[in-house]
């Protein structure tokens, strides 16, 4: 007889005793009637007589919603919305007899607040605007859910989007903008090329111009040099001497030059050296011609111009 109460008073020990895992509580109901809160941890109940409704986890969920709508522009879009929320611990019986199913309950209010908001925007303004629509389900959700005992931690537009021929459209709009950017820099780059290569040729033909004008200048320098020397060296040696006597010497020298190269194409024509008097003879006269306006422009006291 004593056994068999031992017996019965183990078994009913052991089946009153349950735990709780750590973050959860349990609703431990008499008779159907809510009775208490039972923390994380080892509890005991009375058999028969108390039994355990259910268990809440106090930790932070997050529940996915996509909604689709539609833009100010007329486009469909699917936003995809994150909501982590959790138990309230001081509103555990709330949060457990007032709601049935509270991820319904928040799908519902967040399909609401986008379907309100996103028809308001357009598509690019849409993206820009994601944390004001994030905001907006955050404050819609605190003020509702708040009475039934969960709270909300944070709600995230964590994709929009579009419909794929829409996205291949923002694309190609993309693409033709950069092309366009692309194709102004490449102007931009030829035209700076064109222009310093404009510039360059300019300086150089304007230094290969300076450079001959030296050159002439020096030639006549030179000629002009060795007239006056030969004619103080030499008694009785005319100007018109010496110059003969130079242009035979350049002939000769020339002469000498084109038949040296042993890659020369020239060609020379019968010919008379004698022709080198004829010449002396212009150079001479535009020499004396030259000389002679000068002096004229320095007597009047102004500078010739020159023509050409």
């Amino acid at each position: 007889m004593w056994f068999v109460l031992i017996i019965l008073l183990v078994i009913i020990v052991v089946t009153g005793l349950f735990t709780v895992r750590q973050q959860t509580s349990a609703i431990v109901e008499r008779f159907g009637r809510f009775q208490r809160i039972a923390p994380a941890g080892l509890n005991f109940k009375i058999p028969l007589i108390d039994r355990i409704s259910g268990r809440l986890s106090l930790r932070v969920q997050q529940l996915d919603v996509r909604v689709e709508t539609k833009t100010k522009d007329n486009v469909f879009v699917f936003v995809v919305v994150s909501v982590q929320y959790y138990v309230l611990p001081d509103k555990v019986v709330d949060a457990f007899y007032r709601l049935q199913n509270p991820q319904e309950q928040i799908t519902s209010f967040v399909f609401d607040t986008v379907r309100a908001r996103v028809p308001l925007v357009g598509l690019d303004d849409l993206f820009q605007m994601k944390d004001d629509i994030a905001n907006a389900v955050k404050t819609e959700l605190d003020t509702v859910m708040d009475d039934f005992g969960y709270g909300i931690m944070k709600a995230l537009v964590t994709d929009i989007d579009p419909d794929a021929k829409v996205k291949a459209s923002m694309n190609e709009i993309n693409a033709a903008q950069r092309q366009r950017v692309a194709a102004v820099e490449q102007a931009e780059a030829d035209k700076i090329r064109v222009v310093k290569a404009a510039e360059g040729d300019a300086e150089s033909k304007a230094l290969q111009g300076k450079g001959i004008a030296d050159q002439r200048k020096a030639i006549i320098e030179g000629l002009q040099e060795s007239v006056e020397n030969f004619s103080n060296v030499v008694n009785g040696a005319s100007p018109q001497d010496v110059m003969n006597l130079v242009l035979m010497t350049q002939y000769f020298d020339t002469i000498k030059d084109v038949s040296s190269s042993s890659s020369t194409n020239t060609i020379l024509l019968p010919h008379s050296p004698s022709g080198m008097h004829d010449i002396g003879d212009q150079l001479r006269n535009a020499m004396i011609t030259a000389n002679e306006v000068s002096s004229s422009t320095k007597s009047k006291g102004h500078t010739p111009k020159t023509t050409s």
